[in-house]
């Protein structure tokens, strides 16, 4: 019989004008603190992030985002950051921001396979 893994998964949201409350999610992270699993992915819509804000830094944003999966992954070139355990790098990406990019409040769920179940989140939730 295979385990159950408690997790917590967040969506990654860009926000283009923070005024006017937009958003479209972009990215999922998912963390396993008893596996120490965490991963990121993420697609940049150019698009669409367009049609809500013609002049958006599409340039920066991937920039950032190249950061965060970075520190997901604890990429030694990843920053103090990236060196931190799994679970405090999942807190640290997961922080409420007030930028162009935000992350949604984790949500909690159970999973006997990890990798499926990221993969079943993401494209639900953000392609």
């Amino acid at each position: 019989m295979h385990e159950k893994y408690l997790y917590e998964y967040a969506v990654i949201r860009v926000v283009p004008r923070v005024e006017r409350e937009e958003f479209l999610n972009i990215g999922l992270l998912l963390f396993c603190k008893q596996k120490k699993y965490l991963r990121m992915e993420y697609v940049i819509p150019s698009d669409k992030i367009r049609m809500l804000c013609a002049d958006f830094d599409l340039e920066q944003l991937e920039e950032n985002m190249f950061s965060f999966c970075k520190i997901s992954t604890g990429s030694p070139d990843g920053g103090p950051i990236a060196q931190l355990d799994v679970a405090e790098r999942f807190r640290w990406l997961t922080a409420v921001r007030s930028s162009s990019i935000q992350i949604s409040r984790p949500h909690p769920g159970f999973s006997f396979e990890l990798d499926m179940t990221f993969q079943k989140l993401y494209h639900e939730l953000v392609l």
